[in-house]
């Protein structure tokens, strides 16, 4: 059987080299790494809050929550404790193993960071791993995170650096990876993945993946995020990316990071229930549940159970349960 190493050395042509195969090889090989190194019925469930929503400073061009559009969005501050551990209650409740908690800044402020700290004690102590994305960080910030217990820290890529440009102008790409390596060296998991069909090409998607590959150390979670097109967004009227392209990034995503998650995200209330099985069959095997992502709509959690019942596919219990269990 075909056995697949862990690499940071992925060439240009060797990426398009995998976005160029045949579709059924190219499933075959990702479902094959996928056997490797987990489960192959098992999916990672997360829930996603946002706990301070609206009114960023940053222009990203999909983002509904960015001062610089008009998207009749409710500016609301950081929640309250109490409405934060409902939410997390309920998301156990659910059968989800993190819980991820999204700010919409710039970059926190001491202050904020404070209170962020609290409501990670408090999740991990309702039994979750614990999840933010927060903006921007530096080192001293990282660092106080990891003291905090936290588990993983969100900060995506979005895009390739060429086509970073067109869509966010407040914030370099070296900003992005500067905080990724920040908290990487705070010893906190690393979560990071893009958006497709910005109306980015296909070199753009196969320099994204190969962009996060080629890190000292691959994210352990890999988000792979389809535009949810918002009015009044300068990305609302883009055109649709072809469905077939987005479980190919799937399952290249796989094949150069095959220890890591990669996560079916944003934009699963316009993928058929056939296109979900194709990413969960391309390598897939995490997802958010519940019906927000921070301000977009998700899958009813119901929808979500019936899909997995059909095709039987089970919760991924975190190994740190499993040992719980056994003893």
């Amino acid at each position: 059987m075909q056995t697949f190493a862990i690499r940071h050395d992925w060439q240009p042509q060797e990426v398009a080299a995998l976005f160029a195969l045949p579709f059924n090889d190219l499933i075959f090989q990702a479902q094959t790494a996928h056997r490797q190194f987990f489960p192959p019925n098992a999916v990672q469930i997360s829930t996603l809050l946002s706990i301070k929503t609206g009114a960023c400073p940053e222009d990203c061009a999909y983002c509904p929550q960015s001062a610089h559009y008009n998207t009749e969005l409710n500016v609301e501050q950081l929640l309250d404790k109490t409405e934060v551990l409902k939410a997390a209650k309920n998301a156990k409740a659910q059968g989800a193993s993190r819980f991820c908690m999204g700010a919409a800044w710039r970059n926190p402020t001491d202050k904020n960071l404070d209170k962020v700290i609290d409501l990670i004690t408090a999740v991990r102590q309702e039994g979750l791993e614990t999840c933010v994305t927060l903006g921007m960080l530096n080192e001293k910030q990282s660092r106080r995170l990891k003291s905090a217990g936290l588990d993983y820290y969100n900060h995506n890529l979005d895009t390739s650096p060429d086509f970073y440009k067109e869509i966010i102008t407040t914030r370099t790409y070296q900003d992005r990876l500067d905080t990724l390596e920040n908290v990487r060296n705070a010893g906190i998991n690393v979560c990071s993945g893009g958006i497709i069909g910005m109306g980015e090409n296909g070199d753009d998607r196969a320099e994204l993946l190969r962009q996060l590959a080629n890190l000292p150390q691959h994210p352990e979670s890999v988000p792979i995020n389809m535009l949810v097109q918002v009015e009044g967004t300068p990305m609302h009227g883009t055109a649709s990316l072809d469905p077939i392209e987005f479980v190919r990034t799937i399952a290249v995503a796989r094949l150069m990071m095959p220890k890591s998650y990669v996560r079916l995200s944003a934009g699963r209330t316009e993928m058929s229930d056939e296109t979900q099985a194709l990413c969960f069959l391309a390598g897939a095997n995490s997802i958010f549940y519940g019906e927000k992502l921070l301000t977009t709509d998700n899958p009813e959690t119901n929808h979500d159970r019936d899909l997995f019942n059909k095709l039987g596919i089970e919760p991924l219990v975190p190994e740190a349960e499993v040992e719980s269990r056994a003893c």
